[in-house]
């Protein structure tokens, strides 16, 4: 594995914010394999959902978090799901994965960053709930840190990761 992070958690946890805040610290390259899938299907995630299911979703993405794993050497923010891929957590085992850990609560009351995800249409605090039973512990597995986001700002959050990382910012 060559980023030197790779944040995983709920869907709106906050992962891409602290991870490009991370990668402008340590003055590294950004990557988000969700945006990698959507650029490559030339559709977004909501899109690719309704169009071909979550299978197929499944399947980009297991392929996505492949190559940039293996392609990329910054920070590397990856969708919600990708841990319930058994391959994908045996190539995070021992790397460098910092959970972003928000409560389910905290994620409902920013909205907005929900908007777009197929799997929190509908009754989104229940399914954000079932989401987050079903894998907590596989972000437990994957992650050498955990670092909770619940009353922290963005720059907190970014801090702590780099701490729990042992990763020195360059500005």
């Amino acid at each position: 594995m060559r980023p030197v992070a790779v944040l995983v958690g709920l869907p709106g946890a906050g992962k891409s914010t602290v991870g490009r805040l991370m990668a402008e610290l340590l003055r590294v390259g950004f990557r988000d394999t969700d945006e990698d899938i959507a650029r490559a299907a030339g559709q977004s995630i909501a899109e690719i959902f309704a169009a071909h299911g979550e299978p197929r979703f499944r399947e980009l993405e297991r392929a996505a978090v492949r190559t940039a794993l293996a392609e990329h050497d910054g920070v590397l923010a990856l969708g919600g799901g990708a841990v319930l891929d058994p391959g994908t957590r045996e190539l995070l085992a021992g790397g460098p994965v910092v959970h972003v850990d928000a409560e389910v609560h905290e994620v409902l009351g920013r909205g907005d960053r929900l908007t777009g995800r197929p799997l929190l249409t509908g009754d989104a605090a229940t399914r954000l709930r079932e989401l987050a039973a079903r894998r907590a512990p596989l972000y437990r597995e994957v992650a050498g840190a955990t670092v909770p986001t619940l009353g922290r700002t963005a720059t907190q959050v970014t801090r702590a990761a780099l701490r729990a990382l042992a990763l020195v910012p360059t500005r």
